[in-house]
């Protein structure tokens, strides 16, 4: 199935929130995230799509101009050979206010729950229903997400020098 047979059909069924870019050269689909577990459902469960492969979550901070953040699902459906980037823009927190939440979609594809982790811990985005929604690879006591753009490193940690 072409990108554009893709995106007819997520939008018959999910309407004209669903906005596809073909300007890059991977073209992709932004979805809201209000309606983000419901389409994922349905990519993974229709039969004419059959996205079986969560093959990547990334989470990009475009900064406090931008105030943005963008959360990034790459897509594949094995026995059919066909690929979809989709990704969802949620509002930036601003310091001393709660991390910007997305819903987990850990119990459609399970592999989102080491990829939520992930993004959780670099950048901040906190996924909502997540199982288990803890730090992979920082300590659990780090102070901060290393790729959000003012992120600010210790000058220490626990005695050893950061910098």
């Amino acid at each position: 199935m072409t990108f554009s047979e893709t995106t007819d059909l997520l939008s018959a069924r999910f309407g004209a929130a669903i906005q596809p870019n073909t300007q890059n050269l991977q073209p992709y689909l932004t979805v809201p995230v209000e309606q983000l577990v419901d389409i994922c459902q349905f990519l993974r469960n229709d039969e004419q799509l059959f996205f079986d492969l969560l093959a990547c979550i990334t989470a990009i901070d475009n900064g406090a101009n931008a105030n943005t953040m963008e959360v990034v699902y790459n897509l594949t459906s094995i026995p059919y050979e066909h690929n979809l980037m989709m990704k969802i823009v949620v509002p930036r927190n601003m310091n001393g206010t709660a991390l910007p939440s997305v819903p987990s979609i850990a119990h459609v594809w399970r592999t989102a729950d080491w990829h939520e982790r992930e993004a959780f811990d670099l950048v901040g985005i906190h996924f909502s229903g997540h199982p288990d929604l803890r730090r992979i690879l920082l300590p659990t006591d780090w102070v901060g997400h290393p790729l959000r753009t003012d992120y600010q490193e210790e000058e220490q940690y626990h005695g050893i020098k950061t910098k």
